[in-house]
């Protein structure tokens, strides 16, 4: 069986993007990291196949996606969308904000994760 996560060729892309987050990528791995907001383990920059995704929980199979202005441009929300459909076609589900969106309004985001996660975990055992 062909290995899709955490590919090796794709473990410095990771380190890179981890030593470079955004401030919003910050705050988020605080509130993500060590089970300590919601009880389920999360990863930040993990990739599935050829795509890295900024936080995901294996047990959930959920992914959290920061979205900067970058994200605006035409070319980068195709490159968004055929990423998206990929990922959700392995079970994967998707939750994704923009940095603005997760910075000011933290309480609508950490109401959304929270939804979702009990919406999962109601699928699969709880940890």
């Amino acid at each position: 069986m062909t290995r899709i996560y955490n590919k090796i060729e794709l473990k410095n892309t990771r380190r890179k993007l981890r030593k470079e987050q955004t401030y919003a990528e910050k705050i988020a791995w605080m509130v993500l990291r060590n089970r300590s907001s919601f009880g389920y383990k999360f990863r930040r920059q993990f990739s599935v196949d050829r795509y890295v995704i900024d936080f995901y929980s294996p047990e959930l199979k959920l992914a959290i996606e920061l979205d900067g202005s970058v994200h605006n441009e035409p070319d980068q929300k195709l490159y968004d969308i055929e990423r998206q459909k990929f990922l959700e076609s392995l079970g994967i589900t998707f939750l994704r904000f923009t940095n603005d969106e997760f910075v000011d309004n933290g309480d609508y985001a950490e109401n959304k994760i929270k939804g979702t996660i009990k919406k999962l975990s109601i699928k699969r055992p709880s940890p």
